[in-house]
């Protein structure tokens, strides 16, 4: 599918996932295209996780919305787009719970506006960014399947079940190309200290109380950031129009474990007892329809595209501290 010297258009760019593929496509040696970038530049878009590339002769940046369908001509018009991979969207989970609306506006009309863009340019291929929540909850055994039928159980997630299901009907209804791909929980560099990892990190750093809900006994399958780029990059390369694919990180642990694990790489790292981290950890009231499980069965896209993540949690986990250590300064 990919050609070398195609034009991508990455929405939500600036963000965490985003600008780790953006990173991830100059580093190919295989790729000679042009990377576009459109952001909104919310509060989670960052233009410094994209400096290593800012000089670059082939990246173009564009601060607006995605559904500003003038703005996407306007970007069409200087150079005509190939593929949009579509990161942009509202994604924590707690925000969702507290005022759905920015993510109905954000995840679901967004993403409509981005389809109704390709009806005018049906070569463009489209890649739509997807999470495992969309399936809902597991118990303590089970995986999901692409298949799987969808029960999300929260407002983030219903919103991306939609879109979801907007980009398959487009599919099916006007032919146009299109992929999804749902991951497992991201972490690694540049992610928005919001999210749990970085939280871990910089509120042990700081000597703050580290919020765990519950009894810290939901699980998850932590993929590393890089790892899920280069897996979209197999999708652009080798994968079919219409289909889903399943990624995940191989790396499943409960909210309580993976704390602990952070704390002694931490206090490794930092020469420090691990003791002076463990009563930072607070329970604190279980967040309103927490999901207990996600696993996601990734044999297709292992089978199919020759897809398997290269970091286990341990260096993943080592490589997100590191940056954290040495970006610490930005979060004081």
């Amino acid at each position: 599918m990919l050609k070398a010297n195609s034009h991508i258009l990455v929405t939500g760019g600036s963000g965490f996932m985003g600008s780790a593929f953006i990173r991830y496509l100059f580093e190919k040696s295989s790729f000679e295209g042009i990377v576009s970038n459109l952001d909104l530049l919310t509060y989670a878009g960052n233009l410094s996780n994209l400096r290593s590339v800012e000089r670059e002769k082939r990246y173009r940046f564009f601060q607006g919305d995605i559904a500003d369908i003038s703005l996407l001509e306007n970007i069409y018009r200087q150079d005509p787009i190939d593929y949009i991979v579509h990161f942009a969207a509202e994604t924590h989970v707690d925000r969702s719970i507290e005022t759905p609306s920015p993510f109905v506006h954000t995840n679901v009309l967004g993403t409509y506006h981005l389809l109704s863009f390709i009806l005018s340019h049906p070569h463009i291929h489209f890649h739509h960014i997807s999470t495992d929540e969309v399936y809902g909850s597991l118990g303590q055994q089970g995986m999901f399947f692409e298949d799987s039928p969808y029960l999300p159980n929260s407002p983030y997630a219903a919103s991306k079940a939609a879109s979801d299901h907007f980009v398959r009907a487009y599919q099916k209804t006007y032919g146009i190309s299109a992929t999804i791909s749902h991951a497992s929980n991201n972490y690694g560099p540049c992610q928005h200290r919001e999210k749990f990892i970085p939280m871990i990190i910089l509120n042990a750093l700081h000597k703050k109380k580290i919020p765990l809900y519950g009894k810290g006994d939901n699980i998850r399958d932590w993929l590393f950031v890089d790892d899920h780029s280069a897996a979209i990059w197999k999708i652009l390369e080798r994968g079919s129009s219409g289909e889903v694919y399943n990624i995940g990180g191989n790396c499943e642990v409960n909210n309580r474990a993976l704390i602990k694990q952070i704390l002694k790489l931490l206090s490794k790292i930092l020469e420090e007892d691990p003791k002076s981290f463990f009563p930072l950890v607070t329970p604190v009231k279980d967040r309103l329809g927490h999901d207990f499980r996600y696993r996601l069965m990734t044999q297709k896209i292992e089978k199919e595209l020759g897809f398997y993540p290269l970091n286990d949690l341990t260096s993943g986990l080592k490589k997100t501290i590191h940056y954290f250590l040495t970006q610490e300064s930005q979060f004081t």
